[in-house]
């Protein structure tokens, strides 16, 4: 029954993350009629101008990038950046505080409030009419998956203790936000074509509320004696100083960066440089994806057979992401840009199902086994790049170059790889006797102990 429930919870969490990634991307087939009837203009898209990515744990990434109507206005290509950049920017800001909330009242409580803030997310999407909503909705967005993502993340690692079977399910999270990243801009597009606007944005609000249904059947705030087990967590401040934890931070970060830079370029210097048409704008991530599954599927392989060398599969991801990155300045048509895109996405995937794992697992040995903290840092890694991504890259393309940027963020993931170098005898360590091990493992020591024993059973 347990195996079953943590089954239906991991189900819960994949499907929260696979929506907050379907909600920020459901938007690009839609964003530019929404911009043009705003500004009192016609319903047609015109050039291509990608929108930037979304950072969550697990890290919730775009693959496809976004089209919006040619700027009327000199502040309206800011407007846009700003608008997709506003999630990050509220994730990086709420993620300490929703890391210490979750610590301290448990993982599902969190999550159940995600995915409220989420529904009320989707329903002001669909019936937004101005940017002032947009932006709201956006920001609102932001707020939940602060919430949901971190708690979602970490009650997987909560309930999945034992490898490989965290990797495993860290791995299928990660491949429904690569699913959610591929399966929002047709569905929103057919559906928007189709059925209108609101209807997109309505068919994932009720998503969302089945979704919380079902987590609220499964665990009920206050229905379980989970929260009374659960020992305190360490403060956030302390784990951002642990050296193993801000490496792993610096990691994700990284190598999220140019992903998250290209998105809001790509586009423009494919159209200026190789003549790209509008299709092949459009499907220049899709190809992405499928490495990017393959990517998780290999790590988790490789990790439950040779789980000692996790730091090497994310130092040998970060330096495919680097040559990728330096290799797309020399494409010169479409078929050829895809092959260092796939590559970026194939070393992304190899990082984060290295490394997620990881924070976990220094938690186990180094702190206090609850997990609510260390996924609010590596999401506030992701926001970090994320956030900075549609508003800096562009002007790093005007000032710098196209090349320049790729060769810069190449440069900068294979310097970092080396760095992991420090986790190589991380799997050596061995586990810190929390108060919950004395307790509910060892049984009492001493006077201390003992009384703490008692407490905990009156």
């Amino acid at each position: 029954e347990a195996r079953r429930q943590r089954r239906l919870l991991l189900v819960v969490v994949c499907v929260a993350l696979l929506l907050d990634n379907m909600l920020y991307m459901v938007i690009v087939p839609i964003i530019p009629d929404y911009i043009a009837a705003m500004r009192g203009g016609g319903g047609t898209a015109g050039p291509s101008a990608p929108a930037g990515g979304n950072g969550s744990g697990g890290g919730n990434r775009s693959l496809l990038p976004a089209r919006y109507p040619p700027a009327s206005g000199g502040n309206e290509d800011v407007q846009i950046g700003v608008l997709f950049a506003s999630k990050a920017m509220l994730q990086l800001l709420v993620n300490p505080l929703s890391g210490t909330l979750i610590d301290r009242v448990g993982y599902e409580a969190p999550l159940l409030a995600g995915l409220a803030v989420m529904f009320l997310s989707t329903a002001t999407f669909a019936f937004a009419e101005n940017y002032a909503t947009l932006f709201a909705a956006r920001s609102l967005q932001g707020l939940g998956s602060a919430f949901a993502d971190t708690a979602g993340i970490a009650l997987i690692a909560d309930r999945y203790a034992e490898e490989p079977a965290r990797s495993r399910a860290l791995g299928t999270a990660l491949a429904c936000i690569s699913f959610g990243s591929l399966a929002a801009p047709p569905f929103g597009g057919v559906l928007y074509e189709f059925a209108g606007k609101r209807v997109p944005f309505l068919v994932l609000a009720c998503v969302c509320l089945l979704d919380g249904l079902l987590l609220l059947i499964l665990a009920p705030p206050g229905g379980t004696g989970a929260r009374a087990n659960m020992p305190v967590g360490t403060p956030i401040h302390r784990l951002m100083i642990d050296p193993y934890i801000a490496v792993v931070a610096g990691a994700l970060a990284t190598c999220n960066i140019p992903l998250a830079f290209l998105e809001p370029t790509i586009a423009n210097w494919m159209k200026d440089s190789m003549g790209a048409s509008e299709w092949e704008v459009g499907l220049t991530w899709l190809p992405a994806f499928f490495p990017h599954v393959l990517g998780v599927y290999v790590t988790v392989r490789l990790a439950a057979a040779y789980p000692h060398l996790q730091w090497f599969y994310g130092a040998l991801g970060m330096a495919i992401i680097g040559a990728s990155s330096c290799l797309v300045p020399a494409c010169r048509n479409f078929g050829q840009v895809i092959i260092p895109l796939c590559g970026i996405c194939f070393g992304i995937a190899l990082v984060d199902t290295a490394l997620l794992p990881t924070l976990a697992f220094l938690v186990d040995v180094r702190h206090v086994s609850v997990y609510g903290s260390v996924y609010a840092i590596a999401d506030i890694s992701y926001s970090v790049a994320y956030a900075l991504g549609p508003i800096v890259a562009g002007q790093i393309v005007h000032t710098m170059g196209f090349a320049q940027l790729n060769l810069g963020m190449g440069l900068a993931n294979v310097l970092y790889a080396p760095v992991l170098l420090f986790l190589k005898n991380v799997c050596q360590m061995k586990p810190s006797h929390s108060e919950r091990n004395i307790l509910l493992e060892e049984g009492p020591k001493g006077l201390y102990d003992t009384i703490k024993m008692e407490e905990r059973k009156g």
